[in-house]
């Protein structure tokens, strides 16, 4: 049970506002089953959806009921469990779990993070995924030179790692500790108005290419598009279908050699 609404401290070390937590947590309805049907009722194509992460949304609570961190958030997990499992009876292809505050409080993360994470994929049948990221662009402006949580998901249930590289200029070869997963790389620059040529999105591909098959990456955004002008943001993804196809012509020639 959740209650009104009261202030805590973001990432950024901004305050916000989030729920007061004053009864145990529990799934009432689904919230995007209606989402997959609209889609896959006007589609063929393949359909992903995200949902909040359970080790996120604990960090974005205050917590008056359970006292206890790991125990809220092994109830969060339950109801995204439950909402997963929804959402891919209704026709979803992929269902992302966004967790970005596994980045911004890694020492929770490992104490507990992992363990809602896979109690929210516990019994889930179809292809999952979780987004760990250092926050928004527009609202965190100074990216670290890595990730403080990163190599751990190899443990994780989850086929797909989604992990940003553009803004950070990541050092991919950390890529090379996730050998089971398939990486959705972050190759847009969403601090950047300016929309990058096919060249400098191919570019950032092939700096993961070293350490990940090519066969074992989807090319993606660095993270949500919501704060770009609508312009910038189709150029952007333009730019990023361009790049890709500029590199998988490359990778297919030299397989026919």
């Amino acid at each position: 049970m959740v209650s009104v609404v009261v202030s805590t401290l973001s990432r950024s070390g901004v305050p916000i506002p989030v729920p007061r937590v004053v009864g145990r947590i529990r799934r009432r309805h689904p919230v995007e089953v209606r989402d997959v049907k609209f889609l896959r009722a006007n589609t063929d194509r393949m359909i992903k959806m995200t949902v909040p992460g359970p080790f996120t949304m604990a960090q974005q609570a205050q917590d008056e009921f359970y006292r206890d961190e790991e125990a809220m958030a092994l109830d969060y997990a339950a109801a995204v469990n439950a909402e997963i499992k929804d959402l891919f009876a209704a026709g979803a292809d992929v269902v992302q779990i966004d967790e970005p505050y596994m980045q911004a409080r890694p020492e929770k993360a490992r104490k507990y993070g992992l363990k809602a994470l896979a109690r929210a994929l516990d019994g889930v049948k179809g292809t999952t995924a979780v987004h760990i990221c250092f926050g928004y662009a527009a609202i965190i402006h100074v990216r670290p030179p890595g990730y403080s949580f990163l190599p751990e998901l190899e443990g994780s249930p989850v086929q797909q790692v989604s992990i940003e590289t553009a803004q950070s200029n990541l050092d991919c070869s950390v890529l090379r500790q996730l050998p089971s997963k398939t990486i959705i790389l972050g190759v847009l620059d969403l601090s950047d108005m300016t929309v990058e040529t096919p060249a400098t999105v191919a570019a950032r591909i092939r700096r993961a290419l070293p350490h990940v098959p090519a066969e074992r990456i989807v090319v993606a955004p660095d993270c949500g598009l919501k704060y770009l002008p609508r312009a910038v943001a189709f150029g952007k993804m333009q730019a990023m279908v361009e790049g890709a196809k500029i590199v998988r012509e490359e990778v297919r020639s030299r397989k026919s050699r």
